[in-house]
């Protein structure tokens, strides 16, 4: 007997080591996904690493996307079944799909198009596990500050420079080129073989540049790209109607080495240098987009995703504070946006503040307002959303504005109703103390207006004067 039991548990405990064996064994279908991987998409033009985390299992199972050294965005849903990997992102109607085999990951990446007739944009998917190596001990320049790059024609904007942000520890870097209309997230890196090779994908913009520190004290920027079939937002073209255009920097052109492309090598200066230099200087966030009339109310009346109309008479918006934001989720910076105005939202809607955004989606999103619909869950959007009509429509649905032509533009509207100021665009957290300076001025700005009483509105004061009393 003694003999039969020492045998049965020698029988279970081999058992148990072999199925364990066979668990680690890399490429079986009980292996797991979770951890950190370096990650690349991949097309013709470029490859673009990026890192990628992935955590938690069943329905807790999710992608964590970076902007810079910091998390950024995580997946509407995942799924990791029978060694395929599913990584949605709703938000962005982009869904990876990728097979776990051999310790390594390998599928593509999928994004929905957004013109009717154009296929939808596929780019390679692979990542293999990260291996935390030790930081070599170079002696890498200090580039950490902002930087202005000047244009030598105008942007599509109206724009005469950029700014170039970047935040610094030691070899490594995080950096952002800032437009009017927002920057373009956090591209990161180490120092190597005198310059930075700084990547960015954050679910939504992938891209890789190249910097170095001349000797004449300038950077020289490199856009090897994004990937092809990222396109640019329609802008506004002289008679108002929707066109695509690139900008062209003050900039050398040189050869992408591994496709033979040309692209863009833009030059950045210490502001201080870009002044004494005469350059000109990027525009003013504050001053970009103006209205028509300080003194007529700010109107509008556009039906929310259930088709109901909700206008700024409506008793949510009437004698409040109003923030209304030109968005479009197809925009990148209306995404970093988003996030912030959910948190006022949360501060300020008991005391006095309304959040309205007046969103532009392409006609065929408006059919089913899937991406929308997904945005405002992502993003626990609490405030109203209203559907105003096509991106080439935003100038005829919002002709109070002038110079109105970025995404996202953020509107402030006193309790008369009025227009108290505009910010142009939007500075993520990849642009550093320029999103600190963001948030304080809008913080400053809806307390301020909170703590004004309401004028008295000059219709009803002229009409209380002229009718007779009983």
């Amino acid at each position: 007997m003694r003999s039969i039991s020492r045998m049965a548990k020698r029988a279970a405990a081999l058992a148990i080591f072999g199925a364990s064996v066979v668990a680690a064994q890399p490429g079986s279908t009980s292996e797991s996904p979770n951890g950190r991987w370096d990650a690349s998409l991949i097309s013709r033009e470029n490859t673009i690493p990026f890192r990628l985390d992935i955590s938690g299992s069943g329905p807790t199972l999710t992608g964590t996307f970076f902007d810079g050294f910091k998390p950024n965005d995580g997946t509407s849903s995942a799924t990791f079944e029978n060694g395929k990997l599913v990584l949605r992102l709703d938000q962005y109607q982009t869904t990876i799909t990728a097979t776990l085999k051999d310790g390594q990951l390998s599928g593509e990446e999928v994004v929905k198009s957004r013109v009717v007739g154009v296929p939808d944009a596929v780019s390679g998917f692979e990542a293999v596990r990260h291996v935390d190596a030790p930081v070599a001990d170079v002696d890498a320049p200090s580039i950490d500050g902002w930087w202005v790059i000047p244009l030598d024609t105008p942007s599509a904007k109206g724009e005469n420079a950029f700014r170039f942000v970047v935040q610094q520890n030691g070899p490594e870097v995080a950096a952002s080129i800032l437009r009017v209309d927002g920057d373009t997230g956090a591209y990161s890196g180490t120092y190597k073989d005198g310059k930075w090779v700084l990547s960015h994908f954050d679910g939504g913009r992938p891209g890789v540049i190249v910097v170095a520190l001349t000797k004449e004290g300038t950077l020289e920027i490199v856009q090897t790209g994004a990937l092809a079939r990222r396109r640019a937002a329609p802008v506004a073209g002289s008679q108002g109607t929707a066109r695509r255009v690139a900008f062209r920097p003050a900039a050398t052109e040189s050869a992408e080495p591994e496709s033979g492309r040309y692209c863009p090598t833009l030059i950045a200066y210490r502001p201080d240098v870009a002044k004494a230099k005469g350059l000109p200087e990027p525009a003013n966030f504050a001053t970009h987009t103006t209205v028509r009339d300080p003194n007529e109310k700010f109107i509008f009346n556009f039906p929310d995703a259930d088709g109901k109309l909700v206008s700024n008479e409506d008793p949510r918006f009437k004698g409040k504070v109003v923030v209304a934001i030109v968005t479009g989720t197809w925009c990148p910076n209306c995404h970093d946006e988003a996030q912030f105005l959910v948190q006022l939202d949360k501060k300020y809607r008991d005391k006095g503040l309304a959040i309205v955004a007046l969103d532009f989606e392409e006609p065929e999103q408006q059919k089913t307002l899937e991406r929308e619909r997904a945005f405002v869950e992502h993003y626990g959007v609490k405030y109203t959303y209203l559907i105003a009509g096509a991106p080439a429509q935003m100038w005829e649905k919002v002709p109070q504005a002038v110079n109105l032509n970025s995404w996202p533009t953020t509107i402030f509207i006193g309790c008369d109703g009025r227009v108290k100021g505009t910010h142009t665009g939007f500075a993520s957290p990849a642009s550093g103390d320029f999103n600190r300076q963001l948030k304080e001025e809008f913080t400053a700005r809806i307390e301020k207006l909170l703590a004004e009483k309401p004028a008295p509105d000059p219709a009803k004061t002229t009409a209380a004067l002229v009718t007779p009393e009983k």
